[in-house]
């Protein structure tokens, strides 16, 4: 899978989050501060990430800065991305289900390694729901964005 990985920031996790995925098999697009050239800043660098997810060019995003907010709502500026800060597994499972998710937004700050593998971990084994509502409710984001 190809994912788009940004951060405004060169911190250890942000490397670990590019190590992580590149070792589970994904082909890594690196945005802002992992990528030299580019605007580090967060709602350049998670707006550059998140336009690789709506024009095709990545299949997802993990997004960062330095509390997983401002990124996140960078994100989900952009038509079609349907970005979810998470802090554990269960959300992220949740934001995959439930949301079909297609960016992650994480924080710099609070993400440890450890807690980084369970996250990925339950984002990757995670699916969108078929229950109706839930359907919905996506399609209603999609609608609200005027990308239905």
């Amino acid at each position: 899978m190809r994912i788009a990985v940004s951060s405004d920031m060169d911190e250890p996790v942000a490397h670990l989050i590019v190590d992580e995925l590149t070792r589970r098999g994904h082909t890594v697009l690196p945005y802002g501060a992992l990528r030299p050239g580019d605007r580090a800043d967060w709602a350049w660098s998670a707006e550059a990430a998140a336009r690789a997810v709506a024009d095709g060019s990545a299949d997802q995003a993990v997004v960062c800065c330095w509390t997983g907010t401002g990124a996140s709502i960078a994100a989900n500026k952009v038509p079609g991305v349907r970005a979810a800060l998470c802090g554990d597994a269960y959300t992220a499972d949740g934001a995959r289900k439930w949301n079909d998710a297609n960016a992650l937004a994480l924080s710099l700050r609070a993400t440890s390694g450890p807690v980084l593998g369970e996250i990925l971990d339950a984002w990757f084994a995670g699916t969108p729901s078929e229950d109706a509502d839930d359907r919905d409710n996506v399609a209603h984001v999609r609608a609200l964005e005027g990308t239905s």
